[in-house]
């Protein structure tokens, strides 16, 4: 799903984003309502980036990543957390591109997300190249999503992966930590294309 956002564009950098677990429902410019099985998630545009609500029986939990007044944390390169009988990870990662590898890339992603069924993709007036994207699937006991926010001022884009497993209790203990798919075994952080976000979740 493809929407333009009734809004000035209001995220000016990068490095203002700022991430949060478990806000009540932020104002929304946009959302998408999808069942993955016995899980309901939503997800949300901000006029400052995007927020998820994921409920099922066990409860709600909710990841708003935006430019949030009074936030002076940097956005988190990895968050693990256990939130009652789930397991959630977050992995967050700014890259910095020429011109035209910024609008090949937003093109793409754009196009990727707004043709996908679980997918929903904001552009903000005054760019076509300035838009939120997110992602969502259901894997067995696991809801992974993926979200890319751009800064066309900037040349940067922000995407972020989050993997919540529902039911840690009943999936045979804590499960296995995934490494960042955006990180190399040296620990530093690789450069992929468009391209090789490949199955993105």
């Amino acid at each position: 799903m493809l929407t333009t956002l009734k809004t000035a564009y209001s995220d000016t950098r990068a490095g203002d984003l700022a991430w949060a677990l478990g806000l009540e429902p932020l104002p929304a410019l946009a959302t998408l309502d999808l069942e993955l099985a016995d899980a309901h998630v939503q997800l949300r545009l901000l006029g400052a980036s995007h927020q998820v609500i994921l409920e099922d029986g066990r409860g709600s939990c909710s990841e708003t990543v935006a430019c949030m007044p009074g936030s002076t944390a940097p956005l988190p390169l990895g968050v693990s957390r256990q939130l009652g009988e789930r397991d959630y990870e977050f992995a967050s990662r700014v890259e910095t591109l020429s011109t035209g590898s910024f609008v090949g890339r937003a093109q793409e992603l754009i196009a990727l997300v707004a043709e996908h069924p679980h997918g929903l993709a904001g552009t903000y007036p005054g760019s076509p190249h300035a838009f939120t994207a997110l992602l969502v699937q259901r894997h067995e006991d696991q809801v992974h999503w993926r979200t890319w926010h751009s800064y066309p001022q900037e040349g940067r884009l922000v995407s972020t992966r989050t993997r919540v497993v529902l039911d840690v209790l009943h999936a045979g203990g804590a499960p296995e930590r995934r490494a960042d798919l955006n990180t190399r075994g040296d620990g530093r952080r690789s450069s992929g294309g468009a391209g090789r976000e490949g199955a993105l979740l």
